[in-house]
């Protein structure tokens, strides 16, 4: 195609904690999905791995958001500004023409409407000019190398930042879904909380979210337990500063009811399953992706609720992306793509 430099095609898994572009079938950004932005002239001055750098540690004269919460855009102005910037990163610097871009989107399950439109909008406003849209499980799905086509069901258990996406998929379609907003950030903000009421110790998100994949653990009895983790941190009543070892049969005991919480749904899902459906599932197991699929014991802890097989498929973190990657490939021949 001689025109190929005036269009550009990217695949988009915009989540809740990283963003993930992949063009032409390589992943081209994966940045943490935050923008740190000048108070005074609305101007970005870091996005990504330099913005997360700044979480927590600004004046008063820059501020650093995350335009996602809870898997959807609650900062309209600062997530088109984020994906404007890493837009950007994918073209050469010297690529003076900006092409057009035809892209295909992740969102929840569970999307509203209005959060629908206010993605399209954003990726719009970005630069889009062919707009498409598919639901996370799916893409889970696809990324995992399922054959979402096939006349049988499987389940997938997708864990992203701001929300757990479970879906029973069959025949190109979701049958069953759920979307709940307990995820990778609510575990984080739940060890926050242990470590304020359990050891009067003040951490940020980044400290809690560095316990989380040091010690972070879904059962108490782990066959090869981490080391524990060592935090450090000022006291709630002196201001002093203090260290705490961390475990990972604390962690567990501290997440215990986040993940319980994750298993109802699952089981709710399951009991809205077709007979049919179910047998399947109950052949092939269980797939987890997603960054909290990489939580130790997860997939035990699980497959002793549920008592069917539970699979933690291979690079959880990017599997939503490369599905999103393979529907990019197929724009004309997935029906389940949402224009």
């Amino acid at each position: 195609m001689a025109f190929s430099f005036l269009t550009q095609e990217l695949a988009i898994d915009l989540g809740t904690a990283n963003t993930i572009i992949i063009h032409n079938d390589k992943i081209v950004v994966d940045e943490p999905s935050i923008i740190a932005i000048d108070r005074n002239t609305d101007k970005p001055i870091a996005i990504g791995k330099k913005a997360m750098l700044m979480h927590g540690k600004t004046h008063e004269n820059i501020r650093t958001i995350r335009p996602l919460r809870d898997g959807v855009i609650a900062d309209f102005n600062a997530a088109e500004q984020m994906i404007r910037g890493m837009i950007k990163m994918t073209r050469p610097k010297n690529q003076l023409i900006s092409p057009s871009l035809r892209m295909v989107v992740c969102i929840p399950s569970g999307s509203t409407e209005v959060e629908i439109r206010a993605v399209r909008d954003s990726s719009e406003h970005a630069g889009g000019r062919d707009v498409y849209m598919i639901y996370e499980p799916m893409a889970a799905a696809l990324g995992i190398g399922i054959d979402v086509e096939a006349p049988e069901g499987s389940m997938v258990v997708d864990i992203g930042g701001g929300t757990t996406e479970i879906a029973v998929i069959a025949l190109g379609g979701i049958v069953c879904n759920q979307s709940i907003r307990i995820a990778g950030d609510g575990f984080t903000n739940e060890i926050q909380q242990y470590m304020r009421h359990q050891h009067n110790i003040k951490i940020g998100e980044r400290s809690a979210e560095d316990i989380k994949i040091h010690a972070g653990s879904a059962i108490s009895d782990l066959e090869s337990p981490p080391k524990p983790y060592e935090v450090r941190g000022p006291n709630l009543m002196t201001a002093l500063p203090v260290e705490v070892l961390i475990s990972s049969q604390e962690i567990a005991h501290c997440l215990d009811k986040s993940l319980a919480k994750i298993e109802t749904a699952v089981l709710s899902v399951l009991e809205q399953t077709p007979p049919e459906l179910y047998a399947d599932i109950v052949k092939k197991g269980i797939f987890l992706t997603g960054g909290g699929a990489l939580l130790r014991g997860l997939d035990t802890r699980l497959q002793n609720k549920i008592n069917m097989p539970v699979h933690v498929s291979e690079g959880p973190l990017h599997a939503v992306a490369r599905g999103t990657g393979i529907a990019l490939k197929n724009i004309g021949k997935f029906p389940f793509l949402i224009r």
